[in-house]
Parts: C-alpha cells; structure tokens; sequence
C-alpha cells in the first residue's frame, strides 16, 4: 500500500512516499481504510525519534486518521466493516490503511464529514479532554490559551468561548491574534516582543483560572506566574522546544494545581468518554455553539513532507489534513 514512508529517523525532507506491508487485523484491531489525516506537531518528533512513542523503521507517521473499516480481528465487538470511524493511530496514518486497537477507535458522529473529523479529532479532543474533564471550566472563568493560532491551541480558544469562558488567547504575531478573535478571544496579547510576563499580568493582575499550555520552555513559568488563586495550569505539551523545570513554591503560594493532559493515553484508558466528548463537539457544532475548525489546506498524501515541514516550521493557522485519494 502507498504511504508516506520513514525508512531512518531523521528531519521531515528524508521522508518518502513508498510502499509498506498492507496491516492485518490482530487480535483486538480493526483495519481503517484511511480517507483523510490530519497532521499534527508530534508528527514532526515521531520521525526524528524525539516523541513518547518510537516505532522501529520503517513506518508511516500519522496520529490520527479517518476512514472506513475494512476488517476487524478476533475479539473485536464494537465495530463491523464499513462503519465510518476516528482512530489515534498514534503512528500509520499517512497511508492508504492501517490497524489499530479497537480502543483507540470511536465511531464518527452523523453529519461531521471526513475532512472535519481529520480536523478535530485530536486538536480538539486534547483541547475538550483538558478544558472539561480535567480543568472542569466553568462559564465565566478566565480562561488563558498559549499558542492560540496553532491546531491545539485554536481548539482551546474555541471551546473555551462555547464553554462560557472568558478566552485570552496569545500568540506569536498580530496576524495569529487576528484569527483567534475569529475564533471567540475576548482579547489576544501577541509576544512577539517577548514581554508575556508582563503582558499577562497587565491583562490580568489577580490571574487566570486556567490556563492552557502547549508550548512549555519559558512560557510555562510565566503561564504559572499568571495563574490566580486555586487556578488550574494544564500541561498540554511542548511545542516551543525544553521541558520547563517549575518553581514549586508557585505552586504552593496560589494554591494551584499544575495538570497533565495526556489525550491518547486518555482515549486508550477511557474510549466512552472519548467518543461522548467527540458527540458534544459535533452537537455544539451543529448547533452554532462551536466555531468549525480552521482548515487552512487540504493537501493529497503525496504533500506530505510539505506539510510535516509548515508544522515543524510553526507555519500554519489552525490545521492541515492530508487526503488519501481513497
């Protein structure tokens, strides 16, 4: 089968499209005949050998994926051939198939079409599992979104304002702080300058109820720093590049808690949950309570490298999604 290939780890450029081994349904999977795949930042650490998860060469990249399934293994019970699904492929979506655990697999909701699935999925699964589930937002909290323009993050800013929060979204330039508005910020603090600290604390001096931080380094001791009373700083990932080191007196003196958002060891853990936040977010959608995703390009599976190499580069305003042909 075709695939966006990674024959060595190494930068976005080696990639290749290629062929790999068609997947066989184990025991527990299922086989997805991929129809479209967004494209996210862990994408871009999975082929350098810089994420969580390392599958040995060669593979495809890919963390999610949408489709059809072709087949299921022995023990699968909650699919059948043909139904249309989501999946945390966690790696292999950029081909033309791939297997996965079925509990790594939730049916898509009527009405919410491939490209918008490829578009939400994770970007906005991570964001309502950290908002709702671990946060708990509450209508009329503060509610601070770092990294606000990117795929994640354009998610929380979103969700945030359908939760009934107050959205301060920041962001890397005017242009990104423009979109966010688009999206539900009551108001945006661009840091280009490099001067979060004060910004955040000028917008708001008694701090923001949650906080939500994809980008770590620096920006997450200034997140913390910005965090009031009893908030709630989420962990979301690190996008800027360091693991940040925290000083644990902050935390003790707002009297704060500090949450990790781990979205696909959640999904695996917790698939209901999972697929019931997926229906909330296709109702709100529906319904005008939720803005849709920014897709910024649809692009064929053959553009694959482009796209892994805009991500990477922090290049895009919300999402891409990369289709199969299929």
């Amino acid at each position: 089968m075709r695939a966006l290939v990674c024959r060595a780890y190494g930068p976005a450029d080696t990639l290749e499209i290629g062929e790999l081994p068609e997947p066989v349904a184990g025991p527990g999977e299922v086989v997805i005949a991929v129809a479209a795949a967004g494209v996210n930042f862990p994408d871009t650490l999975i082929v350098e050998g810089r994420y969580q998860f390392k599958p040995a060469p060669p593979f495809a990249p890919g963390g999610e994926a949408v489709g059809r399934v072709l087949s299921i293994g022995p023990g699968v019970t909650r699919f059948r051939p043909g139904d249309r699904v989501g999946a945390v492929t966690l790696w292999g979506g950029f081909a033309e198939r791939v297997a996965v655990p079925e509990t790594r697999v939730v049916p898509l909701p009527e009405g919410l079409d491939d490209i918008t699935a490829a578009a939400m999925l994770q970007a906005h699964g991570t964001a309502i599992h950290a908002l709702q589930d671990r946060a708990v937002l509450r209508p009329g909290e503060r509610l601070l979104v770092l990294g606000a323009a990117g795929g994640t993050g354009l998610a929380a800013v979103a969700l945030g304002a359908a939760m009934g929060s107050r959205v301060t979204a920041a962001a890397g330039s005017e242009a990104k702080c423009a979109i966010a508005r688009e999206h539900g910020a009551a108001e945006t603090i661009c840091y280009a300058d490099g001067e979060l600290r004060a910004a955040l604390k000028s917008a708001a001096p008694q701090g923001f109820d949650v906080v939500f931080d994809p980008l770590g380094d620096s920006f997450t001791e200034a997140a913390l720093r910005a965090t009031a009373w009893e908030g709630r700083l989420l962990i979301v990932g690190f996008a800027a590049g360091q693991i940040p080191r925290l000083p644990a007196n902050l935390v003790l003196l707002k009297g704060c808690q500090v949450m990790g958002v781990f979205w696909g060891s959640f999904v695996e853990r917790d698939p209901a949950r999972h697929a019931a936040n997926l229906e909330t977010m296709a109702g709100w959608l529906a319904g005008g309570r939720l803005h849709p995703p920014r897709v910024e390009a649809v692009l064929p599976l053959d553009q694959g490298v482009e796209a892994l190499r805009r991500i990477a580069a922090r290049d895009v305003r919300g999402k891409l999604v990369l289709t199969t042909g299929g």
